[in-house]
């Protein structure tokens, strides 16, 4: 029960029966049982007087309970005074009991101390024992971790940094745990991290080490997989080729190399090939790949192996990045391209090689990318490069070494068909080099020309020309030695060079991995290059030389003509190269024909210009005296020679086509011609007699007589003489005087003056009129002077009347 509810139990007993109740408080009191503190708050808190009253209850309590206590010490008193009667009765006993037994003690203890001395040595040597156990144990447990350490510690001095890393591996899992309460082994777990990171440099050192070697080496790898895949290559052409020969075929039908020579080269082939096999390196050969693998390992243990892969790639990039970078004059030899091409090579072979053997340092993908940002760098330089490249020996060179390489990388499972695209760029640039070249060679054979025909003597000097020409005529065969070719020596080197030039062209197209359809079509096209541009261009030049006289021009044209029939033959030969018929529908022509004829056209316009030219050098040489009253009854000395000179030059063109020997004579007489006319109508010729114009008449009755004595055969009655025609009627006009005809009929078709122009009469006229003036001969004829005068005023004025009408007419 709780006190609150005592404390209303006790006054609810407090105001039924106050004496009773108190009896009842006091009873709680001595109960021991419930808590005081409420009874005795119920008693002091209810009537007045009630504490009073309860002390008073209290009190004759106390007595009460004396009494009781005091009967009872009354009736025990008896037997406490026999208790301490008989403890009085035991006292002496005791003590003597104490005395014996203190005496025995001391002799127990007096006995007992050599025991003790020796307990005492037993327990030390058992606590000994026990501590000698304990310290064998523990020294059990910590030895394995001391050996295995000791172990780390060699494996380190040893440079087995991956075996240490093992080994550490098994401490930290297997050892350190057993041991770890003490303090060496806190010490060595807390070195463990140092050592892990010293091999990690010490792994990152190698690392370097090995990049900087490969490196400073890829060139010797290179150089290795280029000749190794060139030895490849070499042994299957020749096998190729063996076959060929076994089987009576050829790759390409060569005259300049003997079969005798071609089974030699195989052989040797073969023979170096064996050779080369004893001496076969691979890459491991030359590069020691354990520090790769060492640090992959080390970083795979370390769980590192993602940073090692992106430090790998990247130190591999930036090494990329220095053996694409060529040299500023790798153009100018073939070394420094093969160089070039080394270092690249053994980069790649390296990188092909750490794809294979690790797992996941490097991956396709990676070496993808590297490769197509490489090959685009190789096409950029070796674009820029070669377009440096003068020299065709280098550029073809270049070319090789560039298959090479792609056939290396191809090897190698690397994509090169851009490199095979770049090579169809740099053969054109190898042709324009090997234009430039062949204008040379045909600028030094033109210059080494003698420009007539060849002469031989005996049968041997016909086969040797035969042999360098395809020259058929059954005419000349026919006559006996000597005799003479009717070309010069330049035709026979000039076929010659051209079919170099399709041997060096036909170099460039080997390897190239195309069909022969496309190496016909390149040959071709180039061939066309070479006829068309080269040739063509150095014979414009040749003919346009100041020192090409009339006679070279004549054998340029004949040389040009045995050139242009020459051309099926070349056709012939790349046909027998390349065995793609002619008759194919993609085929594509030579031009040489074409060619030929602008040449032979530019060379025979070139002697129509020289030949006018000449004869303006014999009219300059003219020195008529234009006052003389008689003539000298004979033509001029310069017109003899220039009549003399035309009649030479124009033997000498027998041997061109009749038409141009028949354009060029109608030419010069045309231009002799104009000339004298020119000459008469000069206006710094002021003055004319009649004896200059009968003397001037002589001379044109020289060049009449010379048109017609046919001095090219093939013109058709007086039409040479025709050139002359215009002069022909003027002189006759002065000679006869017969001025009444010609302003009669003049007009009229039927006239007999009809081809002299009244202006040019006029001119001519003029002259003569101011030279009768001054003309004062014998008395006896002024009045014959005075007509004539009056008849040339007349007929002057006439002649003025009409031009004047001519112009008011136009």
């Amino acid at each position: 029960m709780s006190a609150a509810g005592n404390s209303g139990a006790c006054e609810a007993m407090l105001e039924e029966d106050p004496d009773q109740n108190y009896e009842n408080v006091l009873a709680e009191i001595q109960s021991f049982e419930l808590p005081i503190e409420a009874t005795l708050r119920s008693v002091y808190d209810d009537q007045p007087n009630a504490h009073k009253k309860f002390m008073e209850k209290l009190d004759a309590c106390i007595r009460n309970h004396d009494k009781e206590i005091e009967k009872m010490c009354n009736f025990h008193h008896q037997g406490f005074v026999d208790a301490i009667t008989e403890l009085l009765k035991v006292r002496t006993d005791a003590e003597k009991l104490k005395v014996q037994v203190t005496d025995t003690n001391q002799r127990f203890q007096d006995a007992g101390k050599e025991v003790i001395v020796q307990t005492e040595d037993i327990i030390r040597c058992r606590i000994q024992q026990r501590n000698i156990t304990t310290v064998v144990e523990k020294l059990q447990l910590c030895l394995p971790v001391l050996e295995m350490y000791s172990k780390l510690k060699e494996q380190m001095s040893a440079k087995r940094y991956y075996s240490a890393l093992k080994t550490m591996e098994q401490l930290e899992n297997v050892f350190f745990p057993r041991v770890s309460q003490y303090r060496f082994c806190q010490l060595m777990i807390e070195n463990l991290p140092k050592l892990r990171e010293d091999i990690k440099e010490i792994s990152m050192s190698d690392l370097k080490d090995f990049l900087e070697s490969i490196r400073k080496h890829s060139d010797k790898i290179g150089e290795t997989a280029m000749k190794q895949a060139q030895q490849q290559k070499t042994f299957s052409v020749v096998l190729q080729k063996q076959n060929n020969i076994r089987f009576g075929k050829n790759v390409y039908i060569n005259d300049r190399i003997p079969e005798e020579r071609n089974e030699v080269e195989l052989k040797c082939g073969f023979e170096e090939e064996d050779e080369n096999e004893e001496e076969v390196l691979t890459v491991q050969d030359l590069v020691d790949f354990s520090p790769v693998y060492r640090c992959l390992h080390i970083h795979s243990v370390l769980g590192d192996e993602e940073t090692f892969e992106n430090y790998y790639r990247k130190q591999r990039k930036k090494q990329a990045r220095l053996v694409l970078q060529p040299q500023s004059n790798m153009h100018e030899t073939v070394d420094g391209y093969r160089r070039y091409f080394t270092q690249i090579v053994g980069f790649f072979v390296v990188e092909d090689h750490i794809l294979h053997v690790t797992q996941g340092l490097v991956t396709r993908a990676y070496t993808d990318e590297l490769w197509n940002m490489a090959l685009s760098k190789i096409i950029a330089v070796l674009r820029a490069h070669s377009s440096y490249c003068t020299d065709p020996d280098v550029v073809l060179e270049l070319k090789n070494l560039i298959v090479i390489f792609a056939d290396t990388l191809q090897g190698y499972g690397f994509p090169v068909n851009r490199l095979f695209d770049l090579l169809f760029e740099i053969r054109d640039q190898y042709n324009e080099t090997l234009l430039k070249k062949w204008a040379g060679v045909f600028r030094d054979i033109f210059e080494e020309d003698n420009y007539s025909p060849i002469p031989i003597v005996n049968e041997e000097e016909y086969k040797v020309v035969i042999s360098k020409f395809p020259f058929q005529d059954p005419d000349l065969e026919k006559q006996s030695f000597p005799k003479k070719f009717p070309m010069s020596q330049s035709v026979p080197h000039i076929y010659i060079q051209v079919k170099e030039f399709i041997y060096a062209s036909l170099k460039f197209s080997e390897s190239l991995h195309r069909s022969s359809t496309e190496i016909d079509d390149m040959l071709r096209k180039s061939t066309n290059l070479l006829l068309t541009r080269t040739l063509s261009s150095c014979l414009l030049n040749l003919i346009r030389k100041p020192h090409i006289g009339l006679t070279e021009l004549v054998q340029i044209i004949i040389n040009t003509t045995h050139l242009e029939q020459a051309c099926k033959y070349l056709e012939d030969f790349i046909t027998n190269i390349t065995n793609i018929s002619q008759e194919t529908v993609h085929t594509t022509r030579l031009y040489g024909l074409s060619t030929f004829k602008d040449a032979r056209h530019a060379a025979e316009g070139e002697i129509y210009t020289k030949l006018n030219q000449k004869i303006d050098e014999f009219v300059q040489l003219a020195d008529y005296d234009w006052t003389m009253s008689e003539p000298d009854g004979r033509a001029s000395g310069y017109l003899m020679d220039l009549i003399n000179f035309l009649r030479s030059i124009f033997q000498v063109f027998t041997h061109l086509p009749g038409k141009v020997a028949q354009t060029a004579c109608m030419s010069a007489c045309q231009h002799l011609s104009t000339s004298l006319m020119q000459m008469l109508l000069d206006s710094e010729l002021k003055q004319i007699s009649m004896g200059a114009v009968q003397q001037f008449n002589l001379d044109v009755i020289q060049c009449e007589l010379f048109a017609s004595s046919e001095p090219v055969p093939g013109f058709q009655g007086d039409t040479l003489q025709l050139a002359f025609i215009d002069l022909r009627q003027l002189l006759d006009l002065f000679m006869v005087w017969d001025w009444s005809t010609y302003l009669a009929d003049y007009g009229q078709p039927a006239s007999k003056y009809l081809r002299v122009n009244p202006n040019t009469a006029l001119t001519l006229l003029e002259k003569m009129k101011d030279t009768s003036k001054k003309n004062n001969i014998f008395a006896q004829f002024r009045k014959n002077d005075r007509d004539k005068q009056k008849l040339i005023e007349t007929v002057v004025k006439q002649l003025r009347s009409l031009v004047n009408g001519m112009s008011q007419h136009t």
